[in-house]
């Protein structure tokens, strides 16, 4: 059941909210885990063996900017970070520390870290979202396609936002509670059923500029979103066999955003409106 808080448009007809055993098939996250664990492992010794001089390696020009889901800060993505930097890729957190707050509050802070980023490398930036933060990442992609290069989203429910496990949908319900209650910094009312809440879902929804780079990774083992509500129409969508939880380290999901980040064209060149900076 969704909370009654929930707008009708965020759960459109012909999706559904993952029933309550899905959520055991976010139990193979331990292995998915446990892969990263064995390839790092493997990486460690691969690097031992390999001469110092050979091993510096090829340093990918666009800066990339992670981006947590829901309930979740720049840590759950910290492995693939890590993962990331190995491949090349200079990676940088999104400074959410728990993403529990306004989504449009958070797209602003998520706007302005993304042109400090692009001032600062003078390129365009690439955006890898977990959940609700491939959303975020997507709706800041078309809302400032002259800062971002390409959009990689995991699991992220762009066509529905609703329809997600009841698990999810009662932690909604009591941050706006408590947000009634005059708790700051948290998700209202308005950011699941009003003006915010319709921005933030027609934002995710809008095409991006040709040459922008657009992947959406779904998996039908997601416990925790309708895995049809995360593929995008409008992107490349590529099925895994991964968990909800899983995408943010499995190494099968890494080599895939890898694979995705080194199609778009190195070191971007941009130039920066500070006008417009939220």
């Amino acid at each position: 059941m969704r909370p009654t808080a929930l707008a009708d448009f965020l759960l459109p007809e012909g999706f559904t909210a993952p029933g309550p055993a899905a959520v055991l098939r976010e139990g193979s996250a331990v292995l998915e885990i446990g892969r990263f664990a064995l390839r790092a492992a493997g990486d460690r010794r691969a690097r031992r063996d390999t001469p110092y001089a050979a091993r510096a390696g090829v340093r990918h020009g666009d800066p990339v900017l992670l981006v947590p889901g829901f309930l979740a800060g720049d840590g759950t993505l910290g492995l693939m970070a890590r993962a990331l930097r190995a491949r090349g890729f200079r990676t940088y957190r999104s400074h959410i520390h728990a993403n529990v707050g306004c989504t449009r509050a958070a797209a602003a802070q998520l706007e302005a870290r993304l042109e400090a980023i692009a001032m600062r490398r003078e390129a365009r930036v690439q955006l890898v979202g977990h959940s609700l933060g491939g959303m975020l990442a997507r709706g800041i992609a078309a809302r400032r396609p002259d800062l971002v290069s390409g959009v990689v989203t995991m699991g992220s429910p762009m066509l529905a936002p609703g329809a997600h496990h009841r698990s999810l949908g009662a932690s909604v319900e009591l941050l706006v509670r408590l947000s009634r209650a005059g708790v700051p910094g948290l998700m209202a009312e308005d950011c699941v059923a009003g003006a915010c809440a319709r921005q933030s879902f027609e934002e995710s929804r809008l095409p991006l500029p040709s040459g922008t780079g657009n992947t959406s990774i779904y998996s039908r083992r997601d416990g925790i979103v309708d895995w049809r509500a995360c593929v995008d129409p409008l992107a490349e969508a590529v099925e895994v066999s991964a968990s909800h939880l899983g995408m943010a380290f499995d190494p099968r999901v890494i080599d895939l955003v890898v694979d995705r980040l080194g199609r778009t064209s190195p070191c971007s060149a941009v130039e920066v409106d500070r006008g417009e900076s939220a």
